[in-house]
């Protein structure tokens, strides 16, 4: 059994993805009346998803080895809303900054939940 499990490096991993995002979701809205400005977003790969549903039922089945630390800022060309240009929606950014923030919290206190954990059995249950 081990001390750490991957799980903190799985909340860590999440926690870079949500402050790179909350970056990216601010900058956007710094440069919502920029002319000819394209939005910004976080795309995580398909590997982290992966990750956490890997589930081998049987020693047969493949390993997953995958890097789940591959994010990556893609530029929202589809569509245009401004007439300069300029594609970011605010209500839709800051629906987004909300969201992000809700889930940093939310990996935070599960941090927070396995530090006292740990916390706990070091000082023998006490």
């Amino acid at each position: 059994m081990e001390l750490f499990s991957n799980t903190f490096q799985i909340l860590e991993q999440g926690l870079n993805y949500s402050s790179l995002k909350q970056r990216v979701i601010a900058n956007n809205i710094a440069n919502v009346d920029t002319p000819n400005f394209q939005a910004k977003d976080v795309q995580f790969r398909n590997e982290f998803q992966q990750a956490l549903q890997a589930y081998r039922t049987d020693p047969r089945h493949f390993e997953f080895k995958g890097r789940t630390n591959k994010f990556f800022v893609t530029t929202k060309n589809d569509l245009v809303y401004n007439h300069n240009k300029n594609n970011v929606d605010l209500d839709k950014e800051m629906s987004d900054l909300a969201k992000n923030q809700m889930y940093y919290n939310a990996l935070v206190e599960r941090l927070n939940g396995k530090f006292n954990s740990l916390r706990t059995v070091i000082k023998g249950g006490k």
